[in-house]
């Protein structure tokens, strides 16, 4: 795999990037691989938006009939409730990833946003838009 993205220096970046003890340090190949997971899912996850967003408008626009009974009234309301989460979550994963990729360019990717320890190297690869180590994670879970 190559080690270069035009515009982005992995060799350097790899450099940089935080490692738990006993786990190899990053490469340069390793890292363009997960900046490029992430480009892809933000490119996945953007066409997704589009679509929900266009299913969410056709259930807005669509008031229903005069002869609906409850539960038709009630099945409309649920799906586009089920629509705006989807929107919601899509966002929000976006969002996510987004700042996944400023991380990763920016050298402090995988860094546990809340104790400042790395995050360790299998859990970013293995989800790159962890912002928690597995111990502060869990410590997030318990409250």
């Amino acid at each position: 795999m190559p080690s270069t993205v035009e515009g982005f220096d992995a060799a350097r970046t790899a450099a940089r990037l935080p490692v738990r003890a006993g786990e190899s340090r990053w490469v340069a190949p390793e890292v363009v691989a997960v900046y490029r997971d992430l480009q892809a899912d933000l490119t996945r996850l953007q066409g997704e938006v589009t679509e929900a967003n266009a299913d969410l408008e056709d259930l807005l626009d669509d008031p229903g009939g005069a002869g609906d009974d409850q539960a038709d009234t009630g099945s409309r309301a649920l799906e586009r409730e089920q629509a705006l989460t989807m929107v919601n979550t899509l966002r929000d994963m976006i969002v996510h990833t987004e700042l996944a990729l400023a991380r990763l360019v920016a050298g402090t990717f995988g860094v546990c946003e809340s104790c400042g320890e790395p995050i360790g190297k299998a859990r970013a690869q293995a989800f790159p838009r962890a912002v928690l180590c597995v111990a502060c994670k869990q410590r997030e879970e318990r409250r």
